[in-house]
């Protein structure tokens, strides 16, 4: 059995650490790093306040036990309260599970049309307003860094981010719920384009990263990168097609390519390519630590790797699947206007189902 106790005090000791860094002013004179001691202090406090009602629950167990053999009601207290100090301690131990430490960041997402041609450009589209409706929904906001669409309202690919307002619980923050959306949507209808009336099956790649909180979390030496500035594409729309704006960044040790476009002057859409390319060189750091341990306990279901096919949408069935969880529903215009909780609950749940099966890290 694991000692609860014991696994916890390392943390509740990092948790009087923390509560002193963030009476620290000089914490606060960096945006990104404030941030990043905010999310752990807050992932903390849930095993501190776990912990705490543990012990309440047990000092209550074990009085009404002293106290039973000499008054009966104090007997029949005894099952609500060994439950309750059961349910304490389960929950403690799910805290406690191994937890994805980049639960609490927001997320660079980016979204690219695949076999399929216009009909897959359009369902990339599709994806990109349920990806936003989803977002409002829980509060967020979303912001396109990077749009390359097509002549019919498609999009070729595109790049956005999703932040949670504050610094919220690891549980509820955008990672948490958004890392397992990436890999291959499938989708299932009658084009647009088709005069027939015939069902085809085209797809759209999702990959979905943790957002660096502060640019220096990421070192990037400028002598590795290759700035490239290009004529803007697209189908048409002020300063495209008129000015050298678009920027092509190559991070020459990992071969790491980013393009925008969105931003009309070359100075901001640099920006936006290097705020991308910091995610995806994170994305790798954490898939490399991973991959170097012999034992990695890793998430069942999730992936950040688009040739895994992850999801069929199916129009004339109005029938979303989840082929790593098992989950099925018969609401799928309901979920392209936003009400995708559901499917990702399903992946939580399986998730969560892991890490308890592992046990305390």
């Amino acid at each position: 059995m694991v000692d609860l106790a014991a696994a916890a005090a390392p943390l509740i000791a990092e948790h009087d650490r923390l509560t002193a860094q963030m009476s620290d002013p000089a914490l606060h004179a960096s945006p990104g790093r404030a941030r990043a001691v905010g999310r752990r202090y807050a992932q903390v406090s849930q095993v501190v306040a776990a912990f705490r009602a543990l012990d309440a629950a047990e000092q209550d167990l074990a009085a009404a036990r002293e106290l039973s053999d000499a008054d009966r009601a104090f007997a029949e207290e005894l099952p609500a309260l060994e439950a309750a100090r059961q349910a304490a301690a389960d929950h403690l131990a799910e805290l406690l599970a191994p937890r994805d430490p980049d639960d609490a960041r927001d997320v660079i997402m980016e979204i690219k049309a695949g076999a399929g041609g216009e009909e897959s450009a359009l369902f990339a589209g599709d994806l990109f307003r349920m990806y936003q409706r989803y977002a409002e929904r829980q509060g967020w906001s979303v912001e396109v860094l990077d749009l390359n669409e097509t002549e019919l309202g498609g999009v070729k690919d595109m790049s956005l981010a999703i932040k949670a307002k504050g610094s919220p619980e690891p549980q509820d923050g955008v990672w948490a719920h958004l890392k397992y959306e990436g890999g291959v949507h499938r989708v299932q209808r009658v084009p647009v384009t088709e005069s027939q009336g015939r069902i085809h099956t085209s797809a759209a790649g999702v990959l979905v990263m943790p957002e660096a909180d502060d640019p220096a979390e990421v070192e990037i030496d400028p002598n590795d990168l290759r700035v490239d500035v290009f004529r803007s594409s697209g189908p048409g729309g002020q300063s495209v097609n008129t000015t050298d704006s678009a920027v092509r960044i190559t991070h020459l040790p990992t071969g790491v390519v980013v393009s925008c476009q969105n931003e009309k002057s070359q100075l901001q859409n640099k920006d936006q390519a290097l705020r991308i390319l910091r995610a995806r060189l994170l994305a790798l750091a954490a898939e490399a630590a991973a991959a170097q341990a012999a034992d990695a306990r890793r998430s069942q279901v999730r992936t950040v790797d688009r040739s895994e096919r992850i999801r069929t949408y199916n129009f004339p069935e109005n029938r979303i699947a989840d082929h790593r969880t098992g989950f099925k529903a018969y609401n799928l215009d309901q979920v392209l206007d936003g009400d995708l909780a559901p499917v990702i609950e399903s992946a939580v749940a399986a998730d969560s189902a892991a890490r308890l099966a592992a046990g305390p890290a």
